[in-house]
Formats: structure tokens, sequence, C-alpha cells
């Protein structure tokens, strides 16, 4: 097999914009990528060598994708992991290893591990039913998160008062105290099945404050470098206590009195790292290919400060999607859009994002601002 020469077949599970931005990548390497997407539309599907549409939680429709592939690996994490094993067993390169998966697809035994291995995160309660967490009135106001299946902010409710309870998740979960924040922050780690491992520098995020979705990105995070420090710190003693092999996302919470707390991990590329196209020395999706190719690690550094701000699809629109004011955006220096290619927006979906660039970060901030302001992603007809 070689790396440098399409003989080598790179599957992928799931079409969306990080599969499309995961081929752009992957084809400096000369790979054939091969997605498997239940849309026939999606983003990936006129620009992978190979693109077939099925079920990712399926056994025989992952399985009968991945099974000419040399290596398979993901950009969700909901995927049918039974047949990803079956996969490996016969020879079959999976990455991230489908155990890895598994745990980061249930909130609970991510918590789990957090706890056994040392590692720091929020206090938490596991529950089965809305019942169980009418038992826990004494933690409000906290937030609640499912267990499995929560993805781009759902699955996630925020219980502020008693009444709250009464509409709460009647489903395995946990609770969460809420935390005293300063910032919400993430560091990505990559590590190649041969233990070199690279973090990527901090960033911090900035979230909507209904839909849980991010709206802001600066990178690198504005924390001491002793912050900086322990994030990567952490990263690296987390995937190394797995074995993990590939790219991972690990959201963090930074508390005034400068404790880091781990919050979830996301075993792929992630949003918290769309800048490294422009940004850092390697993206995060040459990366990636790189730690499950086993080959060496790209250098992370930060070229230039950068921000990103993500284009949802405006409340109250749906339909064919036009990108308003993009034009006048362009016009500012240091702006780089990233359209994914949806032709259908609704509202707060994710259609893109816009990467700014500046040397001088108050400048970037401001940059940043107006590009949010400026783009609007509509929709042909008002939501009913």
């Amino acid at each position: 097999m070689h790396h440098f020469y399409r003989d080598l077949k790179l599957g992928v599970l799931g079409g969306g914009q990080l599969g499309r931005m995961l081929i752009q990548a992957a084809m400096d390497f000369n790979l054939s990528v091969y997605c498997l997407d239940p849309a026939a539309d999606a983003p990936c599907a006129g620009f992978a060598h190979g693109f077939t549409q099925g079920s990712l939680t399926n056994f025989d429709d992952v399985y009968q994708f991945g099974k000419d592939k040399d290596v398979v690996t993901i950009e969700i994490e909901h995927v049918n992991t039974e047949a990803l094993e079956a996969l490996q067993a016969e020879g079959v390169r999976v990455y991230p290893d489908p155990k890895h998966i598994r745990m980061i697809q249930d909130k609970r035994r991510q918590k789990a591990f957090f706890t056994e291995n040392e590692l720091p995160t929020s206090p938490f309660v596991l529950v089965e039913n809305r019942e169980e967490v009418l038992n826990h009135r004494d933690m409000v106001p906290m937030v609640m998160k499912l267990a499995e299946a929560g993805y781009d902010g759902r699955g996630v409710q925020v219980l502020k008062t008693e009444s709250d309870l009464e509409q709460a998740f009647d489903a395995p979960g946990l609770l969460e105290s809420f935390v005293n924040l300063d910032k919400e922050v993430a560091v990505i780690v990559a590590r190649n099945a041969e233990g070199e491992v690279k973090t990527f520098p901090m960033v911090e995020m900035a979230f909507h404050p209904v839909h849980n979705l991010v709206e802001f990105l600066l990178a690198p995070a504005e924390v001491e470098e002793s912050i900086q420090a322990k994030g990567a710190e952490m990263a690296v003693q987390l995937v190394e206590s797995m074995g993990y092999v590939g790219l991972m996302a690990i959201e963090m919470f930074l508390t005034p009195s400068g404790e880091l707390l781990i919050n979830e991990l996301a075993p792929r590329p992630h949003n918290s790292g769309h800048h490294t196209i422009r940004a850092n020395a390697t993206s995060q999706y040459e990366q990636h290919v790189r730690a499950i190719l086993g080959l060496p690690l790209g250098a992370t550094d930060t070229l230039v400060p950068s921000a990103m701000v993500n284009l949802l699809g405006a409340d109250g629109s749906e339909g064919q999607a036009t990108y308003v004011g993009i034009q006048e955006a362009l016009a500012i220096p240091g702006v780089y859009p990233h359209i994914y290619g949806k032709s259908n927006t609704k509202p707060f979906r994710k259609m893109g994002h816009v990467t700014v660039l500046d040397t001088d970060v108050e400048a970037l901030k401001a940059k940043a601002r107006k590009v949010k302001d400026l783009i609007r992603v509509e929709g042909e007809t008002p939501k009913s």
C-alpha cells in the first residue's frame, strides 16, 4: 500500500462540511476519498472520488461501504461501531478505534472516563429519566445532557428554575452543576499510531445564547501562557491514556480562578479548528490525515491571529440559500469564506464559516464583528 498513490482508499463516514474540508486536505496527499452519507446532496457528494448514500448507523450500510477500503475514519461520531469493529477484525484500519468512538458517543461514559483518569471535569449526576431529574432540585440551576445522540446543541437543556424540571428530557442522561465561567475554550490534539502527539494552541469560543452553537472563535485564546500549557498537558494526558489515534477536539471550561475543566470530546475535526486552514502551519484536516496514515504530524504553530465566524441560517426563513452581504465582506482584507455547499437553509443550520486574519488582535475582533453583521444566510420562504 502506497500512501501517496491512489491505490489507497480512504473511507469517511459522513459527507458533511467536515468531510468536504477533509477531502480538500487529502487531495494534497493524492488520496482517493470515498464518503457515506444519508443525504444524496451532502456537501461531499460532488467532491469525493466515490459517494454512497446510506445510513451511518445501519450495520450493513457501514460494513458494505468499508469492506473494500484501506482506512476508514469519521467526520461525525454517530455511527455504527459494531460494523467498524467487524471491519477492523477483517484487517481494515479504523481510526479512531471503534471502542473510543463508542465511549465518546455516550456522554455518561465520557464523564466516567474523566474521573477514572483523574482528568478535571464539572460535578455531575447520572439520571435515567425525568423522575430522577426531579429528585435533584437542589442542583438548580443546572444543565441536562442526553447520554446519546446529542449534537450541535441538540440534546442539551438549561434548567434554570424548579419549574423547568417538568420539561426535562425523559431519557438517560446526566445533570451538571452550573460552572462559574470565565471562558469556554478548546484544544485540538492529534496522535498517530507511532505515539507522536501534537496540540494546537488553545482557542476561545462564544456560543449562541439559545441554540448552543459556536458564533465566534478567537485563536489563540487570550489566556495566560500557563493556561495554554495546562490545556495542552491535559489534552496529551487524555489521548495517551486512551491510546487514541486520530484528531480530537477537547472542549473545556476556564473558571475565574484559572481552573480548566473538560466539558466534552469530539473524535474528529471540529468547528473549533476551522481557522487552522488559514492561520496555522498545518490545518486540523491535514493533521487528521497524517495521524490516521501513520505519517509524521505537522507543525501546529500559529502563523497569524485569527477569528472564525459561523454562518448560520437566518431565523425565520428556509429554502434555497442566498448569502446576503458576502461581497461587501470580501472587500475587507484578511477575510476568507468557506461555503459548505448546502443548497437549502433553515434557521441556525451551519451553512459556512468565515476565517478572519489580522496581526493586530483588536483590529481582528472588529473585523470579525463587522463580518458577522454583514453576512446573512437567508432562505427564499418564511419559516412556517
